[in-house]
């Protein structure tokens, strides 16, 4: 993981870290967001996973109405991608730069990652599947890393090529452990 990356809010330069926030200090952080009614993860999570669905019908109609030649197909995309921005606003409420395309990338390439490693599990490649499985996770845990206000980003300058390459180590591990102890999509 990039020293960039793990610099949260702490901001000293010194010691990676220092830089980053305990899981304990994460978890206070968005306890205290829930309580003071900030968030409803179950039902962003629920959102959340919606709007993977719609990035990927977005692209069925692209390439459908490519292929086709129909411009019908177009005007659905159009549809549909006013709808995911319409319920991505739901989660994102205040962002800078490029926070917004950046959140809809990683919730599509957590998306399409899921999708791979499920091929990948349904053809018995099941390393090859959790390899993807474990991408997609930490894709989606950086997703709410960043739009919780966990990652400072402007701190981050550069990432390692290796940086969606850890295994439950600095930042997306540590974003991963508290996707799991405080999204419980199973809450009503």
């Amino acid at each position: 993981m990039s020293l960039a990356l793990n610099k949260l809010y702490n901001n000293k330069p010194n010691n990676m870290s220092e830089n980053l926030l305990s899981l304990n200090e994460m978890i206070d952080k968005v306890d205290k967001m829930k309580k003071d009614h900030e968030l409803d993860l179950s039902s962003d999570q629920d959102l959340s996973i919606a709007i993977m669905n719609l990035v990927s019908i977005e692209e069925h109609f692209f390439f459908t109405g490519a292929k086709t030649g129909n411009p019908k197909y177009f005007d659905l995309l159009n549809e549909i991608r006013d709808m995911r921005k319409s319920l991505l606003k739901k989660i994102i409420k205040e962002y800078e730069g490029e926070v917004w395309c950046i959140s809809k990338h990683l919730l599509a390439a957590s998306y399409r990652l899921m999708e791979v490693g499920t091929k990948a599990q349904g053809n018995n490649k099941k390393e090859e599947a959790q390899e993807m499985f474990q991408k997609a996770y930490d894709l989606y845990s950086l997703f709410w890393g960043l739009n919780m206000k966990l990652i400072d980003i402007g701190e981050v300058k550069k990432i390692d090529d290796d940086a969606i390459n850890t295994k439950k180590k600095g930042l997306t591990g540590r974003l991963g452990a508290l996707v799991q102890k405080v999204i419980n999509c199973c809450i009503e």
